[in-house]
């Protein structure tokens, strides 16, 4: 297998990111206009790298954080398997205080090993797991695409890392993820997976200024 280069990115900002409200994969928003600029900052320092396809969850703001690259006609596939979590009766909420305890202990108990705990009518990072790595495996199956392009979610994305990295669901609290924020992978069949790129965000660093 040829190596391959892997830009993993997750999405820009959206008002729910903003106002703290929780947003798994049963909320389906739009970036707001930082998360625009943030997109356009990063179609700025990548617009050069000859991607070969581009992968999208079924959220649309994924789709709209790599807009900017499916305009130049790279091919993009959408795939529902990199969709974020799951929070089921917590989506869409403003978390309270109350529902940020919640969060810890689930986060906590994950940590500890049971990774089957959810929320009520959500997904648990088992299942979560399960279906990001058939999303995973069929990303890297094709040998001719050298260079490529995923925008993700945040809690999704630490699940995929400590997976594929670690084979170790317990990893996920380590990596760190904010808007727009890249990783990028180097892959190949003999060595497997190294990290070039931790959550970088010098792309973004106009915006702060």
């Amino acid at each position: 297998m040829k190596t391959k280069k892997i830009y993993l990115l997750r999405h820009g900002q959206t008002d729910y990111n903003l106002k703290g409200i929780v947003q798994g994969s049963g909320v389906d928003t739009d970036l707001n206009d930082t998360g625009q600029n943030q997109a356009k900052a990063f179609y700025n320092s990548y617009k050069n790298v000859p991607f070969d396809k581009i992968y999208i969850s079924a959220l649309k703001r994924t789709k709209q954080s790599v807009q900017l690259f499916i305009d130049l006609g790279i091919p993009y596939e959408t795939l529902k398997g990199l969709n974020e979590i799951n929070w089921g009766n917590k989506d869409g909420q403003i978390i309270s205080v109350d529902e940020n305890t919640q969060y810890w202990q689930l986060v906590r108990g994950w940590n500890s090993g049971n990774f089957d705990l959810k929320m009520d009518g959500g997904e648990s990072p088992r299942e979560v797991e399960k279906r990001l790595l058939d999303a995973w495996n069929h990303i890297i199956s094709n040998d001719k695409e050298e260079n490529i392009l995923i925008c993700m979610h945040g809690r999704a994305l630490r699940i995929l890392l400590a997976s594929i990295l670690h084979n170790d669901l317990s990893k996920m609290e380590t990596f760190e993820h904010h808007n727009l924020g890249l990783y990028i992978l180097n892959y190949s069949q003999d060595t497997g997976l190294v990290i070039e790129k931790s959550n970088c965000m010098e792309h973004l660093k106009n915006l702060f200024c």
